[in-house]
């Protein structure tokens, strides 16, 4: 996550082909159905439509990689971007008739492309005169009803979110967004949309907008004393009677949450981050929840409510614009009001279809600017470096970031109280198709090395307190007994733990005892040769996700800081490489950390 956290290695439950359209919907809207012996024998009056979503969109319009600047491609051939997802809805409004849908968003929008990222610093928004941004033209263009804000758009700071705001012609929702002073909503926390029927009286739908409570944590430095946000349950609980009072008659949440119940920040705030399936579980009145922020393909998935016993039809369509949730009602004319008779939901994937070329031709211009602006050449490397197998080796390309990030942080503490102090430095393997080719290095190298707009900050941790945040990293790996053959492939991420939540430290020598269980792993933790001294004070260079309690590891959120920058960390390696001119990895590669069984090196 900066925070980004939903890291760019999503998983996807079901990738594979794509869905046919409506399979199994209730056909045409005004269709009737046969009876159910109202009034005197006439069938009863019904209405179907349909409520498309996507999320986590990350600034995709293209089906473009501007990391590999070239068409995005993963083993399962899955596609990017809004030109494709507008095929999609063009297909769906075609079937269904366009007066019979509507298109919502999850959050997480502005934010994961270099697309974004130049709209929001190279040629900002804000600007006088500034831009539109390009997810805002491509989403007007769409037709989107409400979009729900997610953590990332809290990433560039409240000035460019209210500015994308004011260029969107849909409201972004966030019931659970306050105002830090009155505890009112900042942003709309709902919206109500009406549906014309073939009988009469429209059908009121309601969209509630929640985002994830983890900004406080994740985005403290942009929202801090500004806004707080409380959890989903309590004001999903507070809004749903609400809407249902105002004569909605269907309740959809449009949630930037995961499904799974769990949170990454521990108890730092006493909120859950994935909590969609317990609003549905615990707040009665809901009709469907559009779950968004874990990346997960969730095509339906039902969830009983506690109080009533109705099943709530939940649906996460994967990142990026991969794939496009339908749900399709089917409502019924029941004493007086309209009803849901049945609710359901599939996702459609985006790579059965061509990209819209409305879109394409809207954003050619804002395309090819930051094809050029990532294609330009910052430097040379005397050698080629990857990130195949830094996820379990110490590589050279890992290095790059820790010494950038050392160097930076020695260089802000110099002449003060903290500069005789060692300096250490954490950085994940983001990507694991990051490289740095010999020869020529442009922005989009360094770019795709650290794919998130974390930030740097130094904090104050003690030679116990690292050998901690070791044996927490090192979770990280499968126990696999000495002696047994390694299969790099099953060697990671054990418990689900994502790339982005093992850090190798730099600046200190240690093995890591795969054949061990978790929390006695971390053997011969060494500093310039001699063990480690428990009591001894280091300086860990760490990106601020990190430094805000993102992954849960142990002292680093409570640590005292020392230093803070606002510059992305992203920009400092490029400003690096520019400043040296060229990068040799053989001046700073070494070998800090290895796997070793029973004291045998792993590799």
């Amino acid at each position: 996550m900066p925070l980004n956290r939903r890291t760019f290695l999503g998983t996807s439950a079901a990738a594979g082909a794509g869905v046919a359209i409506a399979g199994g919907s209730a056909g045409p809207a005004a269709a009737h159905g046969h009876g159910h012996g109202h009034g005197h024998g006439r069938p009863p009056k019904r209405y179907s439509f349909t409520v498309m979503g996507t999320t986590d969109l990350h600034g995709n319009v293209f089906n473009w990689d501007y990391f590999t600047d070239k068409e995005f491609d993963d083993k399962d051939h899955n596609d990017v971007g809004l030109a494709k997802i507008s095929t999609l809805v063009n297909q769906v409004r075609r079937e269904k008739g366009r007066a019979n849908t509507l298109m919502i968003d999850a959050g997480d929008t502005i934010q994961g492309t270099q697309l974004s990222y130049y709209y929001a610093k190279i040629d900002p928004i804000t600007a006088k005169r500034g831009p539109v941004h390009p997810m805002a033209q491509a989403m007007n263009a769409i037709g989107y009803d409400a979009a729900a804000l997610g953590n990332h758009e809290f990433n560039y700071g409240i000035p460019v979110l209210r500015k994308f705001e004011e260029q969107c012609d849909f409201p972004l929702l966030g019931a659970n967004a306050l105002d830090a002073k009155t505890l009112r909503p900042a942003f709309a926390p709902y919206v109500i949309k009406k549906m014309r029927t073939p009988h009469g009286p429209d059908v009121k739908v309601a969209i509630l907008g929640l985002t994830n409570p983890g900004i406080a944590i994740w985005d403290k430095a942009n929202v801090s004393g500004k806004m707080v946000f409380p959890g989903l349950e309590e004001q999903a609980a507070k809004f749903v009677p609400r809407l249902r009072s105002m004569g909605a008659d269907v309740v959809i949440v449009s949630a930037h949450s995961g499904n799974s119940g769990t949170s990454s920040y521990g108890d730092q705030i006493p909120y859950v981050e994935n909590a969609a399936g317990l609003v549905a579980e615990q707040v009665p009145g809901i009709d469907a929840i559009l779950v968004g922020h874990a990346h997960l393909e969730i095509p339906e998935y039902f969830v009983e409510n506690k109080q009533t016993g109705k099943k709530v039809v939940l649906s996460e369509p994967l990142k990026w614009g991969q794939r496009l949730t339908l749900f399709d009602f089917d409502l019924v004319w029941e004493k007086g009001r309209w009803v849901v008779e049945r609710a359901g939901s599939q996702v459609l994937n985006s790579n059965t279809v061509a990209e819209d070329r409305k879109i394409t031709r809207l954003l050619a211009d804002e395309h090819k600017k930051v094809v050029a602006y990532v294609n330009q050449v910052i430097g040379t490397s005397t050698a080629a470096m990857t990130t195949a197998e830094a996820a379990w080796k110490d590589e050279p390309i890992i290095d790059l970031i820790n010494v950038v990030q050392a160097e930076t942080v020695k260089a802000a503490l110099a002449g003060g109280a903290y500069a005789a102090l060692p300096v250490l430095s954490q950085a994940s393997c983001f990507s694991r198709t990051a490289q740095i080719p010999a020869g020529d290095v442009t922005i989009k190298d360094a770019a795709g090395l650290y794919p998130f707009e974390n930030t740097l900050e130094a904090r104050l941790l003690t030679g116990a307190q690292l050998k901690d945040y070791l044996e927490f990293s090192a979770r990280y790996y499968v126990q696999t007994a000495a002696g047994v053959p390694v299969d790099t492939a099953k060697l990671t991420n054990a418990g689900n733990t994502p790339d982005y939540n093992y850090d190798a430290v730099s600046g200190l020598t240690y093995e890591i005892d795969i054949a061990k269980p978790n929390g006695s792993r971390i053997v011969n933790l060494s500093f310039e040769g001699k063990p480690i001294d428990a009591a001894a004070q280091f300086v860990l260079a760490v990106n601020n996700y990190r430094a805000s309690g993102g992954g849960n590891f142990p002292h680093v959120a409570g640590a005292k800081q020392l230093w803070a920058n606002s510059e992305e960390i992203r920009n400092t390696i490029i400003a690096w490489v520019q400043a040296k001119g060229s990068v040799d990895g053989a001046q700073f590669a070494s070998v800090d950390w290895r796997l070793t069984r029973e004291g045998t090196p792993v590799f």
